[in-house]
């Protein structure tokens, strides 16, 4: 899992591991879609030896905790999966993405009491590697006050070769209880270069699905309304729903960046290999049609999670941007 920046950082967390000594709670501040995963992820490839498990998320000892919602009050063992599935595609994911993955978006998700409990149960075994023991906590200011005092002792006194390792966006907001037992570590935002590159290798394990929104764009600049009810029906095929969030998702960007493009190129960032597509993008479509355009995306993107007819939602959707 590739760390982009955070040079300082990454060897801090080195020199902790070769020098064996290592905070039993670390608090690591980051900017939402930030870098503090794969930081976390490379430190904790150091301290279980190079285990190829750690890069694959599936180490026996290193448990995720994140915020989840539901009626029947569910914890992350639930979600693993398309959590799982979720950072390995993309590390620098944002929270909302998260929630899109793990099917919770609209609710107001959470860390509850039976989360904590949760974890105590699973630190209540031995590691089974006979190693250490690690809980990645991401956003722990969603965790309430029932949950914090149930993990506080656990925090405070951890066993021998036991970890916290909480990923924040907002540490003004996270308990001071467990604030306070923490290491503060302050993750640096990506640079525009950085960004750029984690875009692109995100983008490239989408290529299908951005081609698919290219070939849209070309339609649409060359008024082939046929060729875009084909694209449209393209994207109502794909057999996962979640290839078509993402298909909506890439497009959005997109747009931004053409919005971007036409009304202020400095602040645009754009894959230095896609810079002539999308210049020729933005020069070919009309001023209002970006910012028309993700407003269409965006509701799509609503009726999508209602389960509307993908053959209806995407016809539609371009019938709506071709007659921006």
């Amino acid at each position: 899992m590739k760390v982009y920046g955070n040079t300082e950082l990454m060897t801090a967390l080195s020199q902790m591991v070769e020098s064996g000594h290592i905070p039993h709670a670390m608090l690591l501040h980051q900017d939402d879609g930030g870098g503090a995963f794969p930081l976390v992820i490379h430190f904790l490839e150091q301290l279980y030896g190079g285990n190829p498990r750690v890069d694959k998320l599936i180490h026996p000892d290193i448990h995720f905790v994140f915020p989840v919602a539901g009626a029947d009050k569910p914890v992350s063992l639930q979600y693993l999966a398309p959590f799982r599935e979720l950072v390995l595609q993309n590390p620098y994911f944002y929270e909302n993405e998260l929630y899109s993955a793990i099917g919770i978006e609209g609710k107001q998700a959470g860390i509850s009491v039976n989360e904590a409990r949760s974890i105590l149960d699973r630190l209540s075994l031995s590691a089974v590697e006979g190693g250490y023991r690690a809980v990645v906590l991401y956003l722990p200011e969603k965790m309430n006050v029932q949950a914090a005092n149930a993990l506080l002792k656990m925090v405070e006194e951890p066993p021998r070769q036991t970890l916290f390792l909480f990923i924040t966006q907002a540490p003004e907001k996270v308990l001071q209880t467990i604030s306070s037992r923490c290491l503060h570590l302050r993750v640096q935002p990506l640079s525009q270069e950085a960004e750029a590159e984690v875009h692109a290798r995100e983008a490239a394990g989408n290529s299908a699905l951005q081609d698919l929104f290219h070939d849209l764009l070309d339609a649409l600049v060359a008024r082939d309304l046929l060729k875009a009810l084909e694209t449209a029906d393209a994207v109502a095929d794909l057999k996962v729903r979640e290839q078509q969030k993402t298909f909506c998702r890439l497009a959005s960007e997109d747009l931004r960046r053409l919005f971007l493009l036409q009304k202020a190129p400095s602040m645009a960032r754009v894959p230095e290999g896609d810079k002539a597509y999308y210049q020729k993008m933005a020069s070919a479509l009309k001023p209002t049609f970006p910012r028309r355009a993700l407003e269409c995306l965006n509701r799509a993107q609503l009726l999508l999670e209602r389960n509307v007819n993908q053959k209806i939602l995407f016809t539609d959707l371009v019938n709506q941007l071709y007659c921006i």
